[in-house]
């Protein structure tokens, strides 16, 4: 069920809907010419067997479920089953060329690597969109993100929900108050991965099940004979799908810092792991990404590194940490080493306090998420409903709109790139204004791990690699900076 609309259909649409669309199409605009912000958004959903359903959920009695698209109608059938008005599609292209006039807004919750199509392609619809983190697939796809965000005027917002939480507002005015002095190092960790990872491509081709539609779960990607160690949930431990721990939980782990110390662009890279795979990603990791000096709204800030770890590594414990105490907090956590004192905060900015001791008493300069009764995750995903009912002119945007989660994102994926580079032995230099490695060379090369063939037998261990013929790195680089996606799939061009 490949049915579609081309690119020069999207476009010939972007024109029309860029041409008058604000808040909601014409069908359903009132004869005074607007709608109230009382009313009901008409939103679809794409990918909402797993998180979507969850994202849709605090919107299901406030706004009207439209639409719903996912792939695997067999993990999707309880939210079709949830939302019975909703039309069903497998294929959102359909969806939108069917729908386009009918839709306010769009919920992407797909594997990673085809969130930045559905999405940038709904912005230049018109379409205000909230898309599940990580927001992207690849660096390219974040600024792409970004810029048509600010291009069309909707309203966006990551699924990152403890951006929406009281710890990070709490994170962000204690370091931009000086409470802990200059920051000169992070180091934060996750204890995922919880799915596979660092495993081999599976030989068996399995039956592709009547209730998926395999070419439409591969869309940008390269195509791969069907196996259900792909999917659902497992993608994120394959490089083609996701993005391994690190891309799926920094998000929800590096927020508070890359906020509170206005991070921007790292210059320098570096990443080491487990064995390394060119398919699946490794089962544990470290990165470290260099931040320059740079001038913040709060004054000069000092050269800071931020160091990752997950696998279940964990920084090592700083003195004066309170024996007995896990520095797992919901999932990871943070360390901000400041010259005054060490700030600790949880997955999602949540619970911070100082190792001090000290309870800061600091002015509240953060806005704070509650919708109606909602905050936290419901509060998050409200928020940005909220959002799609203000006019462009006069928004507050939401608390993880595209102009913020956009940049932070391509920090993320930045980290995944210094792991799928490591082996060329070295710290990566990095133009974030161009979107390039300043210090590969044209003539350099790498080789990568296909099968790691480890066996044993009668007791004794066998070795055996097979690698890849030597591939050019800085094509490698590139490559992964921006993909190349699969005919006849294609992005939007990136505004100017």
């Amino acid at each position: 069920m490949n049915g579609g609309i081309s690119r020069r259909d999207f476009l010939g649409k972007s024109a029309a809907f860029a041409a008058g669309f604000t808040i909601l199409p014409s069908t359903v605009i009132s004869g005074l010419g607007h709608r109230a912000p009382s009313d009901k958004l008409n939103i679809a959903g794409v990918g909402i067997g797993g998180r979507g359903a969850a994202v849709l959920r605090p919107m299901k009695d406030t706004e009207n479920i439209v639409a719903l698209c996912d792939v695997d109608w067999r993990y999707a059938q309880s939210t079709f089953d949830e939302y019975p008005n909703a039309k069903k599609y497998w294929d959102w292209r359909k969806m939108f060329d069917e729908m386009g006039d009918e839709i306010d807004a769009v919920v992407v919750a797909t594997a990673d690597h085809s969130h930045a199509i559905v999405a940038a392609h709904a912005m230049t619809m018109g379409k205000h969109v909230y898309v599940e983190k990580p927001l992207t697939h690849t660096v390219y796809e974040s600024r792409l993100l970004t810029k048509l965000a600010a291009e069309y005027g909707v309203a966006t917002q990551m699924g990152d929900q403890g951006a929406s939480g009281e710890g990070i507002n709490l994170v962000t005015e204690w370091v931009q108050n000086g409470v802990i002095g200059d920051v000169t190092k992070i180091e934060a960790f996750t204890d995922r991965p919880i799915w596979p990872q660092g495993l081999n491509v599976p030989e068996e081709e399995q039956a592709v099940p009547d209730t998926m539609n395999w070419d439409l779960f591969i869309g940008p990607a390269e195509m791969r004979p069907y196996n259900e160690i792909y999917t659902p949930w497992n993608f994120r431990g394959w490089w083609d799908f996701g993005t391994g721990a690190l891309g799926d939980m920094a998000c929800h782990i590096l927020h508070a810092p890359f906020k509170s110390l206005e991070l921007g662009y790292p210059t320098k890279v570096q990443g080491s792991s487990t064995l390394l795979l060119q398919e699946s990603a490794p089962t544990a990791q470290r990165v470290r990404l260099t931040y320059p000096e740079r001038e913040s709204s709060f004054g000069t800030l000092p050269e800071v590194e931020v160091h990752w770890y997950d696998g279940g590594l964990q920084p090592l414990k700083p003195e004066g940490w309170p024996e007995g105490r896990d520095m797992n907090h919901r999932g990871g956590g943070v360390l901000m080493h400041g010259t005054k004192d060490t700030l600790v905060h949880g997955c999602y900015g949540s619970d911070p306090w100082l190792l001090s001791g000290n309870t800061p008493n600091v002015p509240k300069t953060q806005r704070r998420v509650k919708v109606g009764e909602l905050e936290g995750e419901a509060g998050h995903q409200m928020d940005w409903v909220r959002a799609c009912k203000e006019s462009p002119e006069n928004r507050t945007e939401a608390k993880s709109s595209f102009d913020k989660s956009g940049p932070f994102n391509e920090m993320v994926v930045m980290g995944v790139l210094a792991v799928r580079l490591q082996e060329l032995d070295k710290e990566l230099k990095w133009d974030g204004e161009n979107m390039e490695f300043t210090n590969i060379g044209s003539d350099e090369e790498l080789r990568i791990i296909i099968k790691d063939g480890f066996n044993i037998e009668d007791g004794n261990p066998t070795f055996s690699r097979e690698y890849t013929d030597p591939i050019n790195a800085l094509e490698f680089a590139n490559g992964l900076i921006k993909k190349e996606y699969r005919a006849p799939w294609s992005l939007p061009d990136m505004p100017m």
